[in-house]
């Protein structure tokens, strides 16, 4: 259910990057906030456990990242 609400994220952040893409800066760090915040309480717990509990955090936000980074991209090829 959370893998898709994150995919379901990262296309509308795409979708958005295309149609307005300083509109979809802001919206893309309303996305990081929650997931930096669970990364960082993630790696709170000691040792391999917390290596283990942020990384669902960091694919997150790199995937959230690189889908508005490639949709104003994107834009850019285009016009």
């Amino acid at each position: 259910m959370l893998i898709g609400a994150i995919i379901a994220f990262c296309v509308l952040v795409f979708i958005v990057a295309l149609l307005a893409p300083r509109l979809s800066q802001y919206l893309q760090r309303g996305g990081d906030k929650p997931l930096a915040a669970g990364q960082r309480a993630g790696s709170k717990a000691p040792g391999a456990l917390g290596r283990w509990a942020q990384k669902p955090f960091g694919k997150s936000r790199r995937a959230v990242s690189k889908s508005g980074s490639e949709g104003r991209r994107t834009r850019r090829k285009l016009f």
